[in-house]
């Protein structure tokens, strides 16, 4: 399992790439654009073709799951302390039928020890960041872990099998797609590796 961490701030040819991402066979990107409103993000789902809205994950603007047939939401590690103990509250507006719900963890015993369950756990940094510098990764495995937990935090197609040992049913790519010099070709080298 793949997941795509869309970049912070808008590239050139972004929603072109993508979309030839889609093509490959991307089927979880997540809409993590921190910077931008709700009519932003209405704005940059409009422009990528609606047959690719179900696999796309929003971070920001869960309501944005009631205007468009999209694949889920994701609560960033805050936004899921401030309302995860009183889901029910929180859902009630939210047309989650047949919806995913994920959460960002950066410690595997918080991860272990949530009730609320979720339907795939992204955990970082696994290892050394190449999207932020400084981000120092910490070797996580989560082998004892009965969880599917997505590993994030230095994912390159060469280091796949390492994820694997640790635990990890995918990974969570953002640097190592996008600030390469062909992002399709990274990703379907990254594809191969899972179904080995």
């Amino acid at each position: 399992m793949i997941v795509l961490i869309a970049p912070e701030n808008d590239i050139p040819n972004e929603i072109d790439l993508l979309t030839r991402l889609f093509e490959a066979g991307l089927q979880y990107y997540h809409f993590r654009k921190p910077h931008k409103n709700y009519e932003q993000h209405c704005a940059y789902l409009n422009k990528i073709d609606v047959k690719y809205h179900d696999r796309i994950v929003v971070h920001y603007h869960h309501e944005l799951i009631n205007e468009f047939a999209l694949k889920g939401i994701h609560f960033q590690e805050q936004k899921r302390k401030d309302h995860i103990d009183n889901p029910g509250q929180y859902f009630k507006d939210l047309n989650m039928f047949g919806k995913t719900i994920s959460s960002s963890f950066h410690e595997p015993e918080v991860l272990a020890a949530c009730d609320f369950e979720f339907d795939y756990h992204l955990l970082s940094p696994v290892f050394a960041s190449i999207s932020k510098q400084g981000y120092e990764g910490r070797g996580f495995d989560v082998n004892h872990i009965d969880k599917t937990i997505i590993g994030m935090g230095g994912v390159t197609p060469d280091n796949l099998d390492a994820f694997k040992r640790l635990g990890f049913q995918g990974v969570g790519v953002l640097g190592g797609i996008w600030n390469t010099e062909h992002p399709i070709i990274a990703f379907k080298k990254m594809q191969q590796g899972f179904s080995k």
